[in-house]
């Protein structure tokens, strides 16, 4: 992927890793003034606090704005939760969204890239987000889970409206929280309804999918209420679904900043699993996680008062020199790369299996398609802002065919 645009160009994406670079020269933990938080910046201490649910709590209500059209969500959104509700809820959709069911995927993931790609076979520029990255993980995920796929733009509004951070700046306080929330509340009650009334229907008449595995998941005579499966299904759909968007913008960005990278991948298409964990390392699309300081801790050679809001900084941890080799290097051979974006720990990413399956599919039929790809003016990508995610909204692209 060798582009017509000059490389001496910034990207934000470029920028962000000179931050965090910047955040982590101050020490392994710091104090931010601005935004009121504790900042997490060495791979070892974001690893120790992932893995310590008991002092470094996920359940970040206590901290952080509510808003009544966000309880019915969380009831069901174990990311938020600490053990022992955690692991009850965890184990009751381990039971329904196995490993065997995200392997089972791969035909299914194929046939929709080829499909998508279909729609564009007579054009030699395309959106790769509008094309591909947004509609596949998408139409995927609704499909396991029942939901009509052909519905999903309305589920790509949604992701837009809760991920967009239109409402934010790049470093938000609590007032800024607080007026996002307020402003993004109509579309989770939206959400909330379609979830429930697909749940209930499902409840009356089960198929085959995910939704129907998750009611008649049963843990010691306990099953999951409707309630509890609106926040996992909504955000295994939206959240589940944005993390593979960024992964596969980014992944053709940095392929297309770094010559020689997609011609090297091209010629040993088994290199693309390597390949996806080195932009996830370079690129993390959720770059801070959250957590309540539960006691007095010292971290870092810092003292931490109890109940303060901790932001643990998995993209300068994953740039950390003390765990990596060369951590300012893109190496798609880089092996091993214990990077930290999907977590650490009781939280580890639920979706990163289904996440990893899609973009490895996704770039080697990419691969197949064109001999080549571009992207010819980096004038006209569309970042989304990093204070919530970092990926793209828009990316032209050129292609070539065989």
């Amino acid at each position: 992927m060798i582009s017509k645009q000059p490389t001496g160009e910034r990207l934000l994406s470029e920028e962000l890793p000179d931050r965090w670079r910047g955040l982590r020269e101050a020490g392994p933990v710091r104090y931010d003034e601005t935004q009121g938080v504790w900042q997490v910046l060495d791979h070892a201490s974001v690893a120790t606090v992932l893995a310590d649910p008991a002092t470094y709590s996920s359940d970040l209500s206590a901290l952080t704005p509510t808003q009544p059209d966000f309880e019915t969500f969380r009831q069901g959104n174990f990311v938020g939760m600490d053990p022992p509700a955690h692991r009850r809820l965890r184990a009751l959709v381990s039971q329904a969204f196995t490993p065997r069911v995200v392997q089972g995927l791969g035909p299914r993931i194929e046939a929709v890239c080829a499909r998508l790609l279909d729609d564009v076979a007579d054009r030699d520029r395309f959106d790769l987000v509008d094309t591909l990255a947004y509609p596949l993980p998408i139409i995927v995920i609704a499909e396991l889970l029942g939901v009509p796929a052909g519905e999903h733009r309305l589920f790509q509004e949604w992701a837009g409206v809760l991920f967009g951070g239109d409402q934010l700046g790049e470093a938000p306080d609590m007032a800024d929280l607080e007026r996002a929330l307020e402003a993004i509340a109509p579309t989770v009650r939206e959400m909330n309804g379609y979830m429930l009334e697909h749940i209930r229907a499902r409840r009356a008449d089960p198929g085959d999918d995910l939704t129907s595995r998750l009611i008649a998941a049963e843990v010691d005579g306990v099953r999951l209420r409707d309630e509890e499966m609106v926040g996992f299904v909504a955000l295994l759909l939206v959240a589940g679904h944005i993390t593979t968007t960024a992964l596969l913008g980014n992944a053709v960005v940095a392929f297309d900043r770094h010559p020689g990278t997609d011609a090297a991948l091209r010629a040993d298409p088994a290199r693309i699993p390597a390949a996806v964990e080195e932009v996830l390392r370079w690129l993390p699309p959720f770059p801070e996680l959250g957590r309540r300081v539960t006691r007095p801790v010292v971290l870092g050679g810092r003292e931490l008062p109890a109940d303060t809001l901790l932001m643990a900084h998995l993209g300068a941890a994953n740039r950390d020199p003390a765990r990596f080799a060369a951590p300012d290097v893109f190496d798609v051979t880089r092996s091993p790369n214990p990077h930290l974006t999907f977590g650490h720990g009781i939280h580890f990413c639920f979706g990163a299996p289904l996440a990893r399956l899609e973009a490895r599919i996704a770039l080697r039929m990419l691969h197949e398609r064109f001999r080549m790809l571009a992207i010819p003016s980096y004038e006209d990508i569309v970042h989304q802002n990093p204070a919530v995610i970092v990926g793209v909204r828009q990316l032209p692209v050129e292609v070539g065919r065989p």
